[in-house]
């Protein structure tokens, strides 16, 4: 499960699929596929959210993405 935040949800998609970037820990382990995010107007809240949400567990993360 990979965790990330951006300011061109597009172009982050289209990178991760395509494997623009294939050392990174998305394209290694072949993921591709958007399952949940959240749009934040503020960047800085944007990161502190992101690194909140790598902190918590598994079946936390899993949890929201049912919701």
């Amino acid at each position: 499960m990979y965790i990330g935040e951006t300011n061109n949800l597009k172009k982050r998609i289209y990178q991760h699929k395509n494997k623009v970037h294939p050392n990174t820990f998305s394209a290694r382990y072949n993921l591709d596929k958007l399952v949940y995010f959240e749009e934040l107007e503020i960047e800085v809240k944007a990161k502190l959210r992101e690194m909140q949400m790598k902190k918590w567990n598994r079946d936390w993360k899993i949890e929201l993405i049912e919701k």
